[in-house]
């Protein structure tokens, strides 16, 4: 599965060729190589083998894609860790998988503890593992998306069918590893034999150097990053040599991509999420007109369906189903759900859209009650779950707040009893939650509002905002 690794890697054929990228730092993939093997011989002589599970906390760094092409080329399955979560939140993620090592970068000491070795669990179903991700339900429940390696080929496959995967290409990285696009590029770059620019956190002013002086062919932002970096240009449009910005993440504002446009952006709105390894539907280069997250990429098939399972017609909103050699294998450790979301061939995503009459498909809404504050998500179930421990607080509910910066933010309905104080309630947050889940503000309510069922009318809550 990857490329660096076989006798027909590109270490062989173009060993001087950029492979990677950070500040003054510059890789060839001799050097890449050189780095995989380091990290290969350290975590063979831990024990690490063929099905073995290695956990890693790591910063978005030249050594990080060496340890996970590392993890790779030893037959080991990559399981990346939030960086964004708190040890608490951690814990119980890596207590369910039981890998075979954790690694923390030292950079996060106050998750020091996490790090060490166990008895390696493996799944009979798992030979062909490559990498696990946590992603949640709509309960907020963290569940282990397996991708295999013919998953991640797929997609790099995919991908480069519709917006070109040459080794030429340059593509900036400014998403997390643990994030399943930042994971996907890392492997896709090195399966063309492109080169990989790291951003740890993104800088506007660094992307548009980099895509005005090295040339940068693609990158993948959100709505967030995409308006940062249009106002750290200015009027200056991109040079041709730029050849896409996939636009994930949920919604973008028109007349923001109206804006890109204008600069000579081409930007790619797209449709995916983690068990499909990413982009399921991406508009095609020179027909995107924003209206649409495109067609399903080649390989790739989508149909909108009912509450029965039943083909809807164009125009019609339903179920957003997946079908395709890119669907992940199932949840690590929970047969249950699995079965409930790999169903007759198809993944059954959750989300709801339309198709077009010419297979373009619009996102209605994504999973339910799901909250998607600048390309991450925000589950109100776990949030609620944590306030409900906050001195004072009797009932919560969390909701979505449209934002012009990050799209939506998370607000928290309470009722209050004593010893409730909004700034007590952010300080318990914050020691249980990453800081994008945390609410924004504290709506105090004498009661929640509930529909005839006792059930909670979630999208009432917006009028008391």
């Amino acid at each position: 599965m990857n490329p660096i690794s076989g006798s027909a890697s590109w270490v062989v054929s173009h060993p001087d060729r950029l492979a990677v990228a950070s500040g003054d730092v510059r890789w060839s993939y001799r050097d890449l190589d050189l780095a995989v093997q380091r990290w290969a011989d350290r975590l063979a002589a831990r024990g690490v083998s063929g099905g073995d599970r290695v956990a890693h906390l790591s910063r978005v760094t030249p050594d990080a894609v060496a340890l996970a092409h590392a993890i790779w080329r030893l037959g080991a399955v990559a399981v990346p860790l939030n960086t964004r979560l708190t040890a608490a939140e951690l814990a119980p993620q890596i207590e369910a998988l039981s890998p075979r090592l954790t690694l923390v970068d030292p950079s996060f000491a106050d998750r020091a503890a996490l790090e060490g070795e166990r008895p390696s669990r493996r799944s009979s179903g798992e030979t062909d593992t490559a990498a696990i991700l946590f992603t949640s339900g709509t309960t907020g429940r963290p569940r282990a998306a397996a991708l295999s390696r013919e998953n991640l080929l797929a997609a790099a496959r995919a991908s480069a069918a519709n917006a070109g995967g040459a080794p030429e290409d340059r593509w900036i990285l400014c998403l997390p590893l643990f994030h399943v696009g930042g994971l996907t590029m890392l492997h896709r770059c090195a399966t063309y034999g492109a080169a990989l620019f790291l951003q740890e956190r993104f800088d506007a002013e660094a992307a548009n150097r980099a895509i005005d002086v090295d040339g940068i062919t693609h990158t993948s932002l959100v709505a967030t990053t995409l308006r940062r970096l249009l106002d750290a240009r200015g009027d200056r449009p991109f040079p041709p040599t730029l050849r896409a910005i996939l636009i994930g993440g949920g919604p973008v504002p028109p007349a923001l991509l109206d804006r890109a446009r204008s600069l000579g952006a081409p930007v790619l709105q797209t449709y995916g999420l983690t068990e499909s390894c990413a982009q399921v539907t991406t508009e095609r280069p020179g027909e995107a007109d924003g209206l649409t997250a495109g067609p399903p990429l080649p390989g790739l098939r989508v149909r909108i369906v009912d509450a029965d399972g039943n083909d809807l017609p164009p125009g019609a909103v339903g179920e957003i189903e997946v079908s395709g050699p890119t669907v992940f294998q199932g949840y690590a450790g929970d047969e249950s759900e699995t079965h409930q979301t790999l169903w007759k061939g198809w993944l059954r995503t959750r989300d709801l859209g339309s198709l077009d009459g010419r297979g373009r498909l619009t996102v209605a809404a994504r999973r339910t009650d799901l909250i998607i504050s600048g390309g991450e998500n925000v589950y109100p179930a776990e949030v609620e779950a944590v306030l409900l421990g906050a001195p004072g607080v009797l009932d919560a509910a969390v909701f979505a707040r449209p934002d012009d910066e990050w799209g939506q933010v998370p607000v928290a309905a309470v009722v209050a009893g004593p010893g409730f104080s909004p700034q007590e309630a952010d300080r318990h947050c914050r020691a249980h939650l990453a800081g994008f889940k945390v609410p924004r503000r504290f709506v105090i309510l004498p009661e929640l509002p509930r529909n005839a069922a006792g059930k909670l009318d979630r999208a009432a809550l917006g009028r008391f905002e």
